[in-house]
């Protein structure tokens, strides 16, 4: 249920109707896809306020310029620009369904093209393997379950940090955890045993909370594990690349795929909704060795 917190849009500054038709598109959006929302909104508001723009009253040629700004003055990277753009459309979109205006002026602006293949690179098995042992030797025991939960059950960083001790069950013989996914649905992932322990290492024994502290005793955010992370990656024992998060879930998804796992499995693994969103991770599906000709040929061998 939305809040007037989760809601805020005093960014939109006095406006009244700007700030009204802020809410009425953000409640369209969950609490996670909210807040991710907002922000890029906040950005667009903002720059519309420093050159003395009404966002109600832009032009088409105005978006482009915010555009061209994020490009070229913020160095935003592709994926960045198309993401705040499809804000800002779908804002106006809402806006022309809600009859404040008569078109979107972001109707037909140029969003720059995306590349299939994913731009954040996930560790190499001796990389995640030297990130683990890091983290289960650290002297603060959340870092093992961080490390596990992120690389070994791929979950998002705002699924783990929302996880508490009382999302931790059992079915069917299998320890679970209960995780809130992206669209508010719940995913139920069983907890391989090195997984367990490494929860149950960071709960010590409490019956409620969150699974994932910092160190003063409170939920671990995105910015707390980053953090994290890059102090694991300064004491492992081989080279890592500048950690975040997400190179973990990018590990757990290419690191299944290298060893063969179906991709179909894989899919269901990450809980993607497309399974091309699954390929643009697989880095190695331009090996020949693993080109499907071979597997053709070897069908047909009786024949050939």
């Amino acid at each position: 249920m939305s809040t007037s917190s989760d809601l805020d849009v005093s960014f939109a500054g006095d406006d009244l109707v700007l700030r009204l038709a802020s809410l009425a598109y953000l409640a369209r959006f969950s609490i996670v896809s909210r807040i991710h929302t907002r922000s890029d909104l906040r950005l667009y508001f903002s720059w519309c306020t420093e050159r003395d723009l009404t966002p109600l009253t832009v032009t088409r040629t105005e978006v482009e310029h915010y555009s061209l700004w994020m490009r070229e003055t913020r160095h935003f990277k592709p994926a960045t620009i198309a993401r705040r753009l499809a804000v800002v459309a779908g804002f106006y979109r809402t806006c022309v369904i809600d009859g404040l205006l008569e078109h979107s002026p972001a109707e037909y602006v140029r969003r720059p093209r995306v590349s299939n293949e994913s731009p954040t690179l996930g560790l190499s098995h001796l990389q995640f393997e030297a990130l683990l042992v890091a983290s289960r030797d650290s002297d603060n025991p959340p870092d093992f379950a961080l490390v596990a939960m992120l690389g070994l059950l791929g979950l998002r960083i705002s699924e783990a940090c929302r996880c508490d001790v009382t999302d931790l069950g059992e079915e069917h013989g299998h320890r679970v955890l209960h995780v809130l996914g992206k669209g508010s649905k719940v995913a139920l992932i069983p907890l391989p045993p090195a997984v367990g322990r490494a929860i149950d290492r960071a709960v010590d024994g409490r019956i409620h909370g969150p699974i994932l502290l910092n160190r003063r005793g409170r939920r671990m955010d995105r910015h707390c594990a980053t953090r994290r992370l890059r102090r694991l990656a300064d004491v492992a024992v081989v080279r890592l690349p500048r950690m975040h998060p997400h190179m973990l879930r990018h590990t757990f998804v290419t690191t299944m795929l290298d060893a063969g796992v179906d991709l179909r499995d894989v899919q269901i693994a990450a809980r993607h909704a497309d399974p091309r969103t699954t390929m643009r991770y697989d880095r190695a599906r331009t090996n020949l060795d693993r080109h499907p000709n071979y597997i053709l040929a070897a069908f047909m061998a009786s024949a050939t």
